[in-house]
């Protein structure tokens, strides 16, 4: 049978969509604003893997949700009963509990656009993540706003089965601690039954996988430290790239399948050039730090240290949830920060992904740009979304 279609809407870099098109869908397209993030997905998914069909209404190029909706409307309501599912969450920003969670964040109001998409494409089966915060409700002089509700109230208005709940994605073979909502909704079926079969069929798919059922930093990144040497970075004039170690684990095994024998400098692999006060400083948090644990200046455990929180990683542990801010974490045993395609790997974004855009931005600059470590950062991991994405064929279609 043909492949199911899906559209992916905040589809950021692609993580969903990476994980869905090794579950076995087949994409329709998908929607994203910002430029950055959109490079990187149409790279890979687009050009390299022609993984979706891409309507000739519809430019291949970033785009607002809203004025998708605006211009297209008729053309999206053609589209009922040829999806069979619409993936993705708007951006978490303002729910976050990590970060400043505000309840004026225009970004919230994207809720409303995503039940406008799904009134008019009306699939048979939808996949909403976001984060936990999206769960906690804002308080208002009128009592509690809570999101999550809104959107579980507005989809059953629309014919729809709700199930959802909080998901520690750090079970499913991710190696960094990340908890996230997730609303399965469908029209014809019970979407208690993909949950159900997401656990159901974890140790199995794991295990063919070559994975154990938690994954460690180590097991993770320990074929990508500076200590296997360095080259001049490809992309970047005036920094250093590393290069592959051996192969240490199965999760490794499977980041770096589809590569070339012959690769060395893995993609994103850029070291920062950090300054000697800074490696000072890092050298004393693998010194004097706990692992594994978020410290602040107030900890008193090293002098100058002037970032809001950072960690020392783990080896034998998991990481802490990524964020779109790369210095809040520390290599293991190197007196550095780390790179893209190390934060990728805790995302469990395969090696054959490549990132486009500038590494990073700052000031003013980072109201409008997504660099690489914040597409990151803000995506679904794909190794997660391969798993949800058998249990809705299995629960659709009854795929094996």
């Amino acid at each position: 049978m043909p492949k199911p279609l899906y559209i992916d809407i905040f589809a950021g870099c692609g993580g969903l969509s990476i994980g869905l098109y090794c579950a076995g869908w087949h994409g329709l397209f998908a929607v994203e604003k910002n430029k950055d993030a959109f490079s990187t997905l149409k790279h890979n998914l687009i050009d390299k893997e022609h993984h979706f069909s891409w309507p000739k209404w519809l430019s291949k190029e970033a785009c607002d949700i809203n004025i998708l909706i605006t211009k297209n409307a008729d053309k999206l309501k053609t589209l009922q009963g040829r999806v069979t599912l619409v993936a993705g969450g708007p951006p978490c920003q303002g729910f976050s509990m990590a970060g400043k969670r505000n309840y004026d964040d225009q970004r919230n109001d994207l809720v409303k656009s995503y039940i406008d998409f799904i009134r008019l494409v009306k699939p048979e089966a939808i996949m909403f993540e976001n984060v936990h915060g999206f769960t906690v409700g804002f308080k208002e002089k009128e009592g509690t706003r809570n999101y999550s509700s809104y959107v579980e109230r507005e989809l059953c208005k629309e014919g729809y089965r709700i199930y959802s709940k909080i998901i520690d994605m750090s079970e499913y073979g991710i190696p960094q601690n990340r908890k996230r909502y997730i609303l399965i909704a469908m029209q014809n079926h019970d979407p208690m039954l993909v949950f159900e079969l997401l656990k159901q069929y974890k140790k199995r798919f794991l295990t063919i996988n070559g994975l154990r059922d938690t994954t460690t930093v180590i097991e993770a990144i320990g074929d990508l430290e500076k200590a296997n040497g360095t080259k001049p970075s490809p992309d970047t004039r005036g920094f250093e790239a590393g290069l592959y170690g051996q192969k240490r684990s199965g999760y490794q095994e499977l980041m770096r399948f589809r590569l070339s024998s012959e690769s060395q400098i893995p993609d994103s692999h850029r070291f920062v050039n950090h300054k000697q006060e800074t490696i000072t400083l890092h050298k004393d948090l693998l010194k004097n730090a706990p692992v594994g644990k978020r410290i602040t200046p107030n900890n008193d455990f090293v002098v100058n240290l002037n970032r809001r929180g950072v960690t020392v990683l783990d080896p034998n542990g998991q990481a802490p949830t990524l964020t779109s801010i790369p210095d809040e974490m520390i290599h293991y045993s190197e007196p550095r920060i780390l790179t893209v395609r190390e934060h990728a790997r805790l995302q469990s974004f395969p090696d054959w992904i490549d990132f486009k855009g500038k590494y990073t931005s700052g000031g003013r600059q980072r109201t409008h740009e997504i660099p690489r470590y914040t597409q990151v950062g803000n995506a679904v991991p794909p190794l997660f979304a391969e798993q949800i994405g058998r249990a809705l064929l299995k629960v659709l279609f009854d795929h094996e």
